[in-house]
């Protein structure tokens, strides 16, 4: 992976720590005032599309009214709030409520599971093969790294499948890749929580949350028990979808590029942020748009500075993109339907055994 000298890593981690420094000394009441008022707009949602379903039985479009408001709240939730507040990128408010080591969200996964896979996990070690099981989920073959298997015909299926469970997938990732409750254990894992602790968290966040969404408010709606029921498994799904897509969006593109362990054994600073650029994809489109990502439409910026306030990428990706074009570094961007089609591209691609040379970085 190695195609800048040594200098020039350190020269990279030196020029991308400072456009961090600048960013940092910005970060203060803007970003408060920010996230407290997607908070309230999450809020609003969420309770005028709650009540909007139940008015349902006055005129259809109530209903469809209540499922686009419930979906906006859940995803807003998700992405721009849950993602982002769970990095840490609020801790320095001392609000209670947005600190990552309390917060909870409106989510079948159990935050602390998804901090664990992802924070670490996946940020510190992304797209290594065997090392980041992000990449490809232990479901999909999305390099010729990767031997094809049979199985692997039917794998658009799968993500089609996945998309539309999304939230039960990242629920159930660590529990997976613990082998938890199927599959052969890996012998000489040592983890801080146990399996059991891993079930019960499982357990106890996704019938808390099937409770709310399929009995509690349906149940109190009383005659509109069905339409309030099937209002919240559409907004479900629809949040699904999005966040799904959005993410495949953000590591899965055609230009992403995968690594090998050894490659990356010892690695600088510099190194690291080599392989966080190339291990990521941005998306282009209106601020609505990078709301509604949680501004993981800038993924390269997200990768490379995790715990600073995400509506913060937008000003330090030009700064990104132009450090990048000074060492050579591919800065793989573009509208969400042309990296939309080529992750599909490399879905289908991958499905069927490869004829080409390996795709590793060198």
């Amino acid at each position: 992976m190695h195609t800048l000298s040594n200098e020039q890593f350190d020269q990279l981690a030196q020029e991308l720590d400072e456009v961090k420094g600048r960013v940092l000394q910005r970060v203060g009441q803007q970003d408060a005032d920010y996230i407290r008022r997607m908070i309230r707009i999450q809020r609003f949602s969420e309770i005028f599309g709650r009540i909007s379903l139940v008015l349902g039985f006055l005129h259809w479009s109530f209903w469809i009214v209540g499922v686009g408001l419930l979906a906006l709240a859940k995803i807003l939730d998700n992405m721009e709030i849950g993602h982002n507040v769970l990095h840490g990128q609020y801790d320095w408010m001392n609000d209670p409520y947005i600190n990552s080591n309390t917060f909870e969200w409106d989510n079948v996964c159990d935050s602390q599971s998804w901090k664990r896979t992802h924070n670490f996990e996946h940020h510190t070690y992304t797209n290594i093969l065997g090392k980041d099981r992000d990449f490809g989920y232990g479901i999909f073959r999305l390099t010729n790294e990767y031997r094809w298997k049979p199985k692997n015909i039917w794998q658009f299926f799968s993500y089609m499948t996945l998309s539309i469970l999304f939230e039960w997938g990242v629920a159930f990732h660590e529990l997976a890749g613990r082998r938890v409750f199927f599959g052969k254990k890996k012998e000489g894992e040592k983890h801080f929580v146990s399996d059991q602790e891993l079930k019960s968290a499982f357990y106890r966040k996704s019938s808390r949350q099937v409770f709310k969404d399929y009995i509690f408010f349906p149940l109190i709606s009383g005659p509109m028990f069905i339409p309030v029921l099937l209002g919240n498994l559409t907004a479900n799904l629809i949040r699904n979808l999005w966040t799904s897509t959005i993410i495949f969006c953000g590591h899965f593109t055609e230009g992403v590029h995968v690594f090998k362990e050894e490659d990356c054994a010892n690695e600088s600073r510099g190194q690291w942020y080599y392989r966080q650029m190339l291990g990521s994809s941005n998306l282009q489109g209106p601020k609505w748009f990078h709301i509604l990502t949680g501004h993981l439409s800038c993924q390269i910026e997200h990768h490379l500075f995790p715990d600073i306030p995400a509506p913060r990428y937008i000003e330090v990706a030009p700064d990104v993109q132009r450090i990048a074009a000074k060492y050579g570094i591919e800065y793989n961007t573009g509208s969400f339907w042309k990296q939309y089609g080529t992750v599909l591209k490399r879905i289908i691609r991958h499905s069927f055994p490869d004829r080409g040379q390996p795709a590793m970085a060198s």
